[in-house]
């Protein structure tokens, strides 16, 4: 009796290459319209895992974690030194959604960089930032610039200490002059000290001492009339809000 076999079913041609297509797992380089490349893992056509991207048109490396596309984990960014050509680290940190978030170091220049929170791609929560002029800030930062408790030391060992808002000195902070021997404490506003006492702090330690120490004040009452001074620059403040 003779056996029958039922034909195999072929899949169309389409089917074939469509599932070749599928970017999923490692994939050694992978290039887009524009000139930008990626190598590293995939998951469902998006890169997802580890991975490193090339622009093209800037010359920008990241080398990190990525998920569903977009950069999310530990990774690094660094940009093409247009003196020397070398690659030159810009950030190293957390991104989450494509942008700095955690934790992470970003250099602006040879002195000049960052070490602390982010938030969106901008500085926020509590970071320390090097100038290259020698300067120090430390403290808290909301949308890319000092705001909340901080300190300031500057290259000569003076130093501020107190509260800061939209990157300047306002509220109440001391200034610590090393320097000279004396400590200021008082009231700012947009980086200028409206009011406040001086006294000697340190005079005998001090490289550079004033000429004569500072006299004793004869007001009455002076942390009354301090506190005065500061109620009404604080209501003026008040107001013209």
């Amino acid at each position: 009796m003779p056996v029958t076999k039922c034909p195999k079913k072929s899949e169309p041609l389409w089917k074939g290459w469509d599932w070749k297509a599928q970017k999923n797992g490692l994939r050694h380089q992978v290039f887009a319209v524009n000139g930008d490349h990626y190598m590293g893992e995939w998951k469902d056509n998006l890169k997802h895992g580890k991975g490193t991207q090339v622009w093209k048109k800037t010359g920008a490396i990241y080398e990190g974690d990525w998920k569903f596309g977009k950069r999310d984990g530990y990774g690094t960014l660094s940009h093409p030194d247009p003196e020397t050509g070398k690659y030159r680290r810009v950030y190293s940190g957390w991104w989450k959604g494509d942008k700095k978030s955690g934790y992470g170091i970003q250099f602006y220049g040879p002195k000049d960089y960052y070490e602390g929170e982010w938030c969106g791609n901008q500085r926020s929560g509590w970071g320390r930032m090097y100038y290259s002029n020698g300067n120090v800030f430390e403290g808290q930062w909301r949308n890319d610039k000092p705001e909340g408790e901080g300190m300031l030391r500057l290259k000569n060992g003076n130093r501020y200490e107190g509260s800061w808002e939209r990157g300047m000195k306002n509220g109440n902070g001391r200034f610590f002059h090393l320097d000279h021997g004396q400590l200021f404490e008082g009231f700012w506003v947009d980086d200028v000290a409206k009011c406040g006492t001086m006294i000697d702090f340190g005079r005998d330690e001090a490289p550079e001492p004033t000429q004569f120490p500072i006299p004793k004040v004869e007001i009455h009452d002076p942390d009354g009339v301090l506190k005065e001074a500061i109620a009404a620059l604080m209501n003026s403040e008040d107001q013209e809000d």
